[in-house]
């Protein structure tokens, strides 16, 4: 089984990832260095979809079945969109915050090795799983981002000056990531009509989604209507990311979720 070999893919990755963060937050302007930092981090990221690219030809099905499957790809899209921020905005500690969550995931899953051998019930054999989680799993990974933004918004707001570079940030973040979290509903509405006959059943995390996907609509809204109010602006999208939260992997533990279809494994 390939999760045998997951120690060292993880390993190699974790080193590469580390040895840019230092760089990326060592306090030199050296562009060599800043090279050196993006290349480590793209090395990182190709190895891991080169074992995500394996395991799914080992299984014969899309690694996407139980929640620490969905922690691998978590963790090839945090660099991605770090790296693209950081390219576009020059935030360092952005890309030190992306490569060390990812980090921090792979770590999660190597001490909670997942068998890899579920096959998928026949809900889940349709054209709709693929597209469904992968945008989910891409607009999740931008809307945490986002709602890191917010923290250190928050931060700035209390104690000194606010950038409004963070808050263009947090706006570029929330804006992409919603687009993707609406596509997502839609592509799971498809889903389930082909699946179950139904486009919409409110299953807990239906119910879920469907709260996150209001509350980062709020947030818009009242940034667009309310744009000096910055102070209940990020705090409602620090609430939205703990909607979300919810919505990911705490309605698992729900007992009103103990039937749902949409429960991952552990």
């Amino acid at each position: 089984m390939i999760w045998i070999n997951f120690p060292a893919y993880a390993a190699l990755i974790s080193i590469s990832w580390l040895l840019a963060i230092v760089l990326y937050s060592y306090p030199s302007k050296s562009k060599l260095q800043l090279l050196i930092a993006n290349i480590l981090t793209i090395i990182g990221i190709g190895v891991l979809i080169t074992f995500v690219t394996l395991l799914w030809i080992k299984l014969e099905r899309p690694p996407m079945r139980t929640l620490g499957e969905t922690r691998l790809w978590y963790s090839i899209f945090l660099p991605i969109i770090g790296l693209i921020t950081y390219m576009r905005w020059k935030y360092k500690w952005f890309m030190a915050y992306s490569l060390s969550l990812a980090i921090l995931f792979l770590g999660i899953n190597y001490l909670n090795p997942d068998t890899y051998d579920k096959v998928l019930m026949p809900a889940l054999q349709s054209i709709w799983f693929v597209p469904h989680v992968v945008v989910y799993i891409f607009s999740y990974a931008l809307l945490a981002a986002s709602s890191l933004v917010a923290l250190k918004g928050l931060y700035e707001n209390y104690f000194k000056t606010i950038d409004p570079q963070t808050l263009n940030l947090a706006d570029n973040l929330v804006y992409i990531g919603f687009s993707f979290l609406t596509l997502g509903l839609l592509f799971g509405a498809l889903w389930a009509k082909e699946a179950w006959g139904h486009y919409w059943t409110w299953d807990p995390k239906e119910t879920w989604a469907f709260l996150t996907w209001i509350c980062y609509l709020v947030y818009i809204h009242y940034r667009y209507y309310h744009p000096k109010k910055i102070k209940e602006e990020l705090w409602i999208l620090s609430i939205a990311f703990a909607i979300l939260l919810v919505a990911w992997f705490g309605v698992n533990y729900l007992p009103s979720a103990a039937n749902s279809v949409h429960v991952y494994g552990n």
